[in-house]
């Protein structure tokens, strides 16, 4: 019997697989998670909820979206809940890339916009930020957009980079690719502060997703969302598996939200800690790159998987990324403690 072949899409593309083993026990500064936890909210809400009767029930959102949409200011319409931010991304692609369509792309990036695009099928171009300080390259990106291009995906702040787009870029790039659907994924929003929200009602192309991953402590709940103007949302719902989102994570959510003590504090900690790590690499006279976000990327040379692996014998993890920024190792901040941690082992093998 003759074997079968996948799409040749799928034969194209390159497996990722996540280094995810063997983290319990360790300080994890690898991958950008809420290293505190999530608020204690959250566990009183999913106590209370949790009953067998309610495991039989398939998953109801009509509570969460409406709360939900009421913290982040737009209409029910205008929200998208998803099964974490890479179930949006995918939602997008299928919703408006066709195959061999155009798809933009900046590298370094999440590695989830190309995974989905290459999947679609989409034809991807990318733009490279600059090689001196990791700048986003704005005047690059424009001049690569044309009357084919079906979506530009955009992480701002830039995992890994941890570098920023302004709002005025952001309205270049809309203004430019009306044909395309634009993301603006602001996955560490919190720990920046520049958000596109605010432009969805103006810009008819634009789609803005948040992650309950990062700064809300849920990234085993996998829950997101994902903004736009109504027409655009319903089509997506269209495109979307319409029980994605686990009910445990929505539940979840609506109870995060509500926490904005413990947001404004777990944020101040972690951009103490940011500034923390940063003076203490100044001090030791390690490069790196100033971030917007809740972790740094900086300099190990040639020593970069030497560093990464002789911390993880010391039960600190941090994440390698030479094989896209040569030299480059990312380390999520933490908190000030976590951070002195780091900083305290880093010395000893430096």
């Amino acid at each position: 019997m003759a074997e079968l072949a996948p799409r040749t899409a799928v034969l194209k593309m390159a497996p990722y697989s996540p280094p995810t083993g063997g983290r319990a026990g360790k300080l994890r500064l690898d991958f950008n998670e809420n290293t505190v936890g999530c608020s204690p909210g959250v566990l009183e809400c999913l106590a209370k909820w949790l009953n067998a009767d309610r495991l039989t029930i398939y998953p109801e959102y009509v509570e969460a979206r409406k709360e939900i949409a009421a913290f982040f200011g737009v209409a029910e319409d205008q929200l998208l809940l998803s099964n974490g931010t890479d179930e949006a991304i995918q939602v997008l692609i299928n919703t408006y890339v066709d195959d061999d369509a155009e798809v933009l792309l900046l590298r370094p990036s999440y590695a989830m916009y190309r995974f989905y695009a290459e999947l679609a099928g989409g034809a991807i171009r990318e733009t490279n930020y600059h090689s001196g300080d990791l700048s986003f390259p704005i005047e690059e990106l424009l001049a690569a957009i044309t009357p084919g291009t079906r979506a530009i995906l955009i992480a701002n702040p830039n995992n890994p980079t941890g570098t920023a787009v302004s709002l005025d870029a952001i309205e270049r790039i809309l203004s430019q690719a009306s044909n395309a659907a634009v993301l603006i994924d602001e996955a560490y929003f919190e720990f920046c502060g520049i958000t596109a929200l605010p432009l969805v009602a103006r810009y008819p192309n634009l789609f803005v997703s948040r992650t309950f991953s990062k700064v809300y402590g849920m990234a085993a709940m996998r829950m997101g969302c994902v903004f736009s103007q109504a027409r655009n949302v319903a089509y997506m719902h269209k495109a979307q598996s319409p029980y994605s989102v686990n009910m445990l994570a929505a539940v979840a959510a609506r109870a995060a939200i509500r926490d904005t003590d413990y947001i404004r504090r777990y944020v101040d900690e972690a951009l103490a800690a940011r500034q923390m790590i940063c003076d203490g690499f100044g001090a030791m006279g390690i490069g790196y790159f100033p971030s917007q976000a809740n972790f740094v990327l900086f300099r190990a040379g040639n020593r970069a998987i030497e560093v990464r692996d002789k911390l993880r014998e010391k039960g600190v993890l941090i994440r390698d990324r030479s094989y896209e920024l040569p030299g480059c190792v990312r380390v999520t901040v933490g908190t000030r403690e976590q951070a002195q941690r780091f900083l305290g082992a880093l010395k000893e093998i430096w």
